[in-house]
């Protein structure tokens, strides 16, 4: 799932991407995108108390951005989550 969060007087959001705790590949995954140059180690899903794991990465306001999840052991997959999808590429917009 995806949460949105206006960072007050800038043009920036902070996007958190998250899978909920019982997603099979929650406890080892990443999410890349274009945001990151697809690096699929940049943005690592950590354990939250809310039962998610998720990355929180700030990003600009008014933008377009592709994404994907990853597994620690190299398995890309979406969640579901994306505003479009673009090929196998799920799309966010800010």
């Amino acid at each position: 799932m995806l949460k949105r969060r206006k960072i007050k007087d800038s043009d920036q959001v902070k996007i958190s991407f998250a899978l909920p705790e019982d997603h099979p590949h929650a406890a080892n995954a990443y999410v890349a995108g274009t945001f990151n140059d697809w690096n699929p180690q940049a943005d690592r899903l950590i354990r939250r108390n809310n039962q998610t794991y998720s990355a929180v990465v700030t990003l600009d306001e008014g933008e377009r951005y592709a994404y994907r999840y990853v597994s620690g052991d190299g398995q890309w997959f979406n969640a579901g989550d994306a505003d479009d999808y673009e090929g196998e590429n799920g799309v966010l917009h800010t």
